[in-house]
């Protein structure tokens, strides 16, 4: 495709950058606003809320807008529906939490203080009015935790501004604890299971580990995310991560026992889970 040039063209560059880099990146239109990315979805008609700045109830073939939509596959930045939205954008966007990180948004001087005061030194980004706290782990997205206070990770994105300074560092419990309420009638966790993965062990050879917690977290989402053929969505995801992750060995048991929580969730039996899991390994012929 011809790429758009000046600001538009440096935005796509930025987000291939970004990309290979292993954020998903997604682009914004004026009013940091994400593009509806088909036609069902244009200027909102699914019902994204609000200003599509999360999923609506589409019944398009995948997410197609807000975070949902942020992707690291270059093919999908520079093809199709993108190509019209890097036309008219204005910003790149990133989902922090599927490249497994969490962005504490500062909105003033305020709240400035008091993370200075409250958490652990990380890496900052500046921003228009305030600043973007960047740490390494993903948790619940939530706004107005406290004045000025805005936390995006899992279902969320924030807008991409610059590398920022400092070490970025291990997201802290205070962190964690701005969103915790009164308690709530405890869930009877999943059944526990011994999950079967691959014997070889290691880091994954193709990409950073933030690409393997970026693939994970992004797979319980979608299994979080069915409405309906659940089996067939566990089973297929399960699949696409053996695809990407079974034949290096980066998988351990910690992360396939998440994806078979994420499935129990959704009410699968953890015979089902093993069962899945098992079909997938032999499909790939593994």
């Amino acid at each position: 495709m011809t790429q758009p040039t000046g600001i538009r063209g440096e935005h796509l560059r930025t987000a291939l950058a970004l990309a290979a880099s292993g954020l998903p990146v997604l682009p914004l239109r004026a009013g940091k606003v994400p593009f509806g990315n088909c036609r069902s979805c244009a200027n909102n008609a699914c019902g994204g809320r609000p200003n599509m700045k999360t999923p609506g109830p589409c019944a398009c073939p995948g997410p197609c807008h807000a975070w949902a939509a942020a992707t690291t596959a270059p093919h999908v930045l520079t093809s199709g529906p993108w190509r019209r939205a890097w036309l008219h954008a204005e910003a790149v966007a990133y989902h922090p939490g599927g490249a497994g990180l969490t962005v504490v948004d500062l909105d003033n001087a305020g709240a400035i203080a008091w993370a200075r005061e409250a958490l652990p030194a990380t890496q900052v980004v500046p921003t228009t009015r305030g600043e973007h706290w960047i740490y390494l782990g993903r948790m619940q997205s939530a706004n107005a935790v406290r004045p000025g206070v805005d936390i995006k990770s899992t279902m969320a994105y924030a807008r991409w501004l610059a590398l920022g300074t400092g070490t970025m560092t291990t997201l802290p419990g205070a962190v964690r604890a701005l969103i915790t309420k009164d308690p709530s009638p405890v869930r009877p966790a999943p059944s526990a299971v011994r999950v079967p993965t691959l014997t070889r062990g290691g880091q994954c050879p193709h990409r950073t580990p933030v690409y393997l917690e970026r693939g994970v977290a992004m797979a319980e989402q979608r299994i979080a995310q069915a409405r309906s053929a659940v089996h067939a969505t566990v089973y297929r995801t399960f699949l696409a991560v053996l695809s990407t992750h079974g034949r290096c060995g980066c998988l351990t048991d910690a992360h396939v026992a998440r994806l078979f929580t994420a499935a129990q969730a959704k009410g699968e039996t953890a015979r089902h889970c093993k069962d899945a899991w098992t079909n997938a390994r032999t499909t790939l012929g593994l």
